[in-house]
């Protein structure tokens, strides 16, 4: 398999042009993945622009391809997000990292009640940052022509808000609803998002917010998940449901 690279130039490319990559790309292209001249690879913009090319050039500030097809990826549908809750450690950004790996178009950081982890000032910009680059590396890593968005860090009565345009689905260990009894919703729907709470779990008053907003509470069976694996648990399980496995 072509190793995967993203760079903005992909988005204008055709068939015969030139991709320069620079930067930590050709860094990790020449110096990481020591790539060869002549070795193919694919490139793409993260936004659904797919190029297939043959290294010309190789140096670990430059590294020039050799365009010879382009594809223009359309946006997966249903489009699904990921609100999940700040946690300590690095399990939140675990979850992000997986559910990247396992489809995810959306990533909202949640600054859930029980949150251990809180993100405030510049280290909200910083968190999100580093997700940024959690997420684009995972998608690299994937090798999905769409990187998803991480979004700033979000309030409940945020979340609460999606449900009006959207399936919004809360993972709770304790409810009645497997997420398997509503596939027929899942596949009906254009704009999907999953909840996951932090390590204690979602507090009442959150769970009944957003149960007034409109959001099904659901869960995925008899097993408590950690808050990293919940979420890619759950989108494996809609992956299924969607036919894309």
């Amino acid at each position: 398999m072509a190793l995967h690279f993203v760079d903005p130039g992909a988005a204008t490319a055709q068939p015969g042009d030139a991709v320069v990559l620079t930067g930590a790309e050709a860094h990790h292209a020449a110096a990481v993945r020591r790539v060869r001249v002549g070795e193919e690879v694919t490139v793409g913009d993260g936004a659904g622009v797919w190029l297939t090319g043959e290294c010309e050039q190789v140096a670990p500030r430059e590294v020039v391809v050799r365009v010879t097809a382009r594809t223009e990826v359309p946006a997966p549908s249903p489009r699904i997000t990921l609100v999940q809750a700040l946690a300590k450690g690095d399990r939140d950004e675990l979850a992000a990292q997986a559910a990247t790996e396992l489809g995810v178009d959306a990533v909202i950081p949640w600054q859930a009640a029980r949150s251990v982890s809180r993100w405030e000032g510049q280290k909200s910009e910083k968190g999100r940052a580093r997700w940024e680059t959690i997420v684009r590396e995972a998608a690299k890593q994937a090798h999905r022509p769409w990187i998803p968005v991480v979004a700033p860090p979000a309030r409940t009565a945020e979340v609460a808000g999606l449900a009006a345009s959207a399936l919004v689905l809360v993972l709770e260990p304790s409810a009645t609803t497997p997420l398997t009894a509503l596939t027929d919703e899942i596949r009906a729907a254009t704009e999907l998002v999953l909840v996951v709470g932090p390590e204690g779990g979602i507090a009442p008053e959150e769970r009944t917010r957003l149960e007034d907003a409109g959001a099904r509470i659901v869960r995925l069976g008899a097993e408590v998940l950690r808050t990293s694996t919940a979420g890619p648990a759950a989108l494996a399980a809609i992956a299924v449901a969607l036919g894309r496995w």
